[in-house]
């Protein structure tokens, strides 16, 4: 027998696998596919306090090993979603956690403040990265004063562990972790998905409204792995890796480069059972190379 399971700190997970935020839905579209028990966590699509429509369409277009979205985030608004959470909590066990969207440092704070009441919901994970939302230019996680800043206001204002989930489109991702992790942050998650751009070649118009969109998938991997790795030397906080995973050895490269847990994302959306076979993987991979436990292998990476 292998043991799976990881130590977040302030929460231990069965599992390191954990499904990203705007990939997995509600949680409720994949409950034909498989148990939700399965999973070591799942993030919800990420919400804002009033419904939002998101970006004019196209909004995905796919890529070389990868996918280029510019959703914008839509969703039915915080209200809307404390009934959907309050469903799913019936239905499942595992952690949910909400990933927590604002136009403003205000509406970040109101819509922490919001389920951060409800008993159903264990973590809050603050998404100051998206790429394809316009806010002045930048996202807070592309700076490290408003990080932290915004950082501290959530952990003053809600007892909930708070993940913050980090930009790759930055010049030093470690000062970035750094702030966050002195504003008070339980944990970070990196990386959200990279600026790109596609072109249309027989209207010689940009495919995207936006004009870029956010790149995600098998193809931004080898630059997460590096980003993880660079923030695992910087902080003193767990970090959950995100980028570009599709097998249970692509989980256990992140694990060794010092990922305590990972999120799936882009995979869901073409193998809606990615994460059973995943976790089957991992299982399998450890037992070949008499790995007995996580803490083994994870920073282990020997440079």
């Amino acid at each position: 027998m292998v043991d799976l399971s990881t130590d977040l700190g302030f929460i231990k997970l069965k599992n390191p696998v954990i499904t990203a935020s705007g990939t997995f839905g509600y949680g409720e579209e994949f409950q034909d596919f498989f148990n939700l028990d399965i999973l070591g966590a799942f993030v919800l699509k990420g919400i804002y306090k009033n419904p939002r429509s998101g970006n004019p369409p196209p909004r995905i277009h796919e890529t070389a090993s990868g996918l280029l979205n510019s959703i914008g985030l839509p969703g039915p608004g915080a209200k809307e979603l404390q009934k959907i959470v309050k469903r799913i909590h019936r239905l499942t066990k595992t952690p949910i956690i909400i990933n927590v969207c604002g136009d403003t440092d205000e509406e970040y704070i109101e819509v922490a403040e919001i389920f951060d009441k409800m008993d159903e919901v264990t973590m809050l994970e603050l998404n100051i990265s998206c790429p394809n939302i316009k806010r002045g230019g930048k996202c807070p996680a592309q700076d490290e004063k408003h990080t932290y800043k915004l950082v501290n206001q959530i952990k003053h204002n809600t007892s909930k562990p708070l993940i913050v989930k980090l930009s790759p489109n930055v010049n030093d991702i470690s000062s970035i972790a750094i702030s966050a992790e002195q504003a008070g942050a339980d944990c970070i998650s990196l990386v959200n998905t990279f600026l790109g751009m596609a072109v249309d070649l027989d209207s010689k118009r940009p495919v995207f409204k936006n004009l870029f969109a956010g790149l995600s998938g098998p193809a931004i991997k080898p630059l997460a792995l590096k980003l993880v790795w660079e923030a695992v030397q910087s902080v003193h906080i767990p970090v959950i890796g995100i980028g570009g995973i599709t097998s249970g050895r692509d989980v256990l490269e992140f694990i060794l480069t010092g990922a305590s847990a990972v999120q799936i994302g882009t995979i869901n959306i073409v193998e809606p059972k990615a994460s059973v076979r995943i976790i089957k993987e991992i299982e399998d991979i450890m037992k070949k190379l008499n790995i007995k436990n996580l803490d083994e292998i994870k920073g282990k990476l020997k440079i």
